[in-house]
């Protein structure tokens, strides 16, 4: 299949967001390094959850910049990002708030 954007680019940046997008939900520590919490407060995985989506979207960024010159990114893109990135984050929010213990 041949396009504009080449199939393994879209691949790995979905990958890389959904994987990101769960991890604040099924781990308690701190951004996958820090310490240990008995119970991580939702403040917590809320920071982690916009540090990770900035982070993958920096890696959608550097892929963009190799494969040729990047498009301007105005507000309506940083708006559709985040919704995806929070639909993406869906089954660990259900997984650790919403399933029955």
């Amino acid at each position: 299949m041949t396009g504009l954007v080449p199939v393994w680019a879209v691949t790995v940046v979905l990958l890389a967001a959904l994987v990101a997008a769960n991890l604040p939900f099924v781990n308690e520590r701190l951004f996958l390094v820090g310490p240990r919490r008995p119970v991580k407060a939702v403040a917590w995985r809320l920071l982690e959850l916009l540090v990770y989506a900035l982070l993958v979207a920096l890696l959608g960024r550097a892929i963009e910049s190799h494969l040729g010159q990047p498009s301007p990114i105005r507000w309506e893109f940083v708006a559709v990002w985040l919704c995806v990135f929070l639909t993406l984050a869906f089954p660990g929010f259900v997984w650790r708030y919403l399933r029955r213990h």
